[in-house]
């Protein structure tokens, strides 16, 4: 009998042994598999910061547009607009009070840059970023020109991002200075992971 009971508890201590190498086993595997799967993770969202990035916004194709305004400022992309703040802001009158500038051009010239914001403009893009663009403002003060900082997609994509790393930041000065941060805005990339603000460092959203 001491026998039998000898052998049974030999087996169950076995036993137990078995089960508790198992579940070190087994959580030893779902911690490998866990940090396996972040490492994935991570490797992926390094190879979208880093791959070669794609314009979402086309970039600018009418050479006489990119002389006449990158003289003063970027040469925003026409994608950035809907085509009534572009006829707005290319207006004789819009012209002449440019946000403080007297930004007057030959009567010809006008209509042909006109012409190409407009044949290009958000609500005339194929690329998404751009379609998104053309979603009306929330509303401006009245009489003043159309800004791409007021548009409702804009102000989506940088509400969370501190004045102080704008507007109070020298190397920035202003939402309106796109290539300070984004690094490819001249060539119509807009790509959040690419995102690099002077003095800050990267922006993760």
């Amino acid at each position: 009998m001491r026998q039998i009971v000898s052998t049974l508890s030999l087996i169950g201590v076995g036993l137990l042994s078995v089960g508790v190498a198992t579940v070190a086993f087994s959580d030893s595997d779902d911690h490998h598999e866990r940090h396996e799967r972040e490492g994935h993770q991570r490797e992926r969202h390094e190879h979208v910061r880093w791959l070669k990035p794609r314009a979402d916004v086309a970039p600018v194709a009418n050479e006489t547009y990119r002389e006449e305004c990158s003289a003063c400022h970027m040469a925003y992309q026409p994608g950035l607009l809907p085509a009534d703040a572009w006829q707005q802001i290319m207006s004789p009158e819009g012209l002449a009070d440019h946000y403080g500038d007297d930004a007057w051009l030959p009567d010809e010239l006008r209509v042909e840059l006109t012409t190409y914001l407009i044949d290009n403009s958000a609500d005339k893009a194929r690329r998404s970023r751009s379609r998104a663009f053309a979603v009306p403002s929330d509303g401006s003060v009245e009489g003043a020109l159309p800004r791409i900082s007021e548009t409702r997609y804009f102000r989506h994509e940088h509400h969370e991002i501190p004045s102080r790393l704008v507007a109070g930041n020298p190397q920035v000065a202003s939402f309106s200075q796109c290539n300070a941060c984004h690094r490819g805005a001249d060539e119509g990339v807009y790509n959040e992971h690419q995102v690099v603000i002077p003095g800050a460092g990267r922006w993760e959203d």
